[in-house]
């Protein structure tokens, strides 16, 4: 065997273990960003049991308001629906979209319901309403850390995935296109967590 042959083969190996490198590298990414989505999958869903709880709550004494009431309950079944429909790993732009426009929704209706609660000094008061009112605000701090997780696992992907030489390789390994982040409608509104004063 000359020289030239060993040669060969030697570059012919880095290359495929380089090759390996990437594709494991792009495997690693894909499942954080997967992972980071199923944080926000976690505390969404403690969200969602939250609410209803502050409901229940609130209606005894906001009888007449429940116009306001109805609204955060459908927009709390509204939001976890597109959140189990995504439970099979399907965070495409049109999905995350939808679920970003899901959160505004509920987010407008648990202000409009913070704004009823101030006219009830009672309900105020009543110390199951603080107790829920406290886990709620606690779960949207958890669910806005858990989304700039996400969005971080995302970058870090894309990043890669877009970096040379691994972009002429991301379609031959099964990752033809970038992960989307997580972007709300109405992001100066998500970033205060809704507030539950009393």
């Amino acid at each position: 065997m000359d020289l030239s042959t060993i040669v060969f083969w030697l570059l012919l190996l880095c290359l495929v273990i380089y090759s390996i490198a990437i594709y494991n590298t792009l495997v690693t990414l894909k499942n954080r960003y997967l992972n980071a989505f199923a944080q926000i999958e976690v505390q969404l869903k403690r969200r969602y049991d939250l609410i209803p709880n502050l409901v229940e709550t609130a209606k005894a004494y906001m009888a007449h308001e429940r116009e306001t009431l109805e609204a955060v309950i459908n927009a709390r079944n509204d939001a976890a629906a597109i959140l189990k429909a995504m439970g099979n790993g399907n965070l495409s732009k049109v999905e995350l979209g939808k679920l970003a426009s899901a959160e505004g929704t509920l987010s407008g209706a648990m202000g409009k319901l913070n704004v009823t609660m101030e006219a009830y000094p009672d309900l105020k008061a009543n110390e199951n309403m603080m107790q829920v009112s406290e886990e709620l605000i606690t779960t949207e701090n958890r669910v806005a850390f858990a989304r700039q997780g996400f969005n971080d696992a995302v970058m870090a992907y894309n990043s890669y995935r877009q970096s040379f030489p691994p972009v002429m390789l991301a379609v031959k390994f099964g990752h033809p296109e970038d992960a989307s982040l997580l972007n709300f409608d109405d992001s100066a509104q998500i970033q205060a967590a809704p507030q539950v004063t009393f």
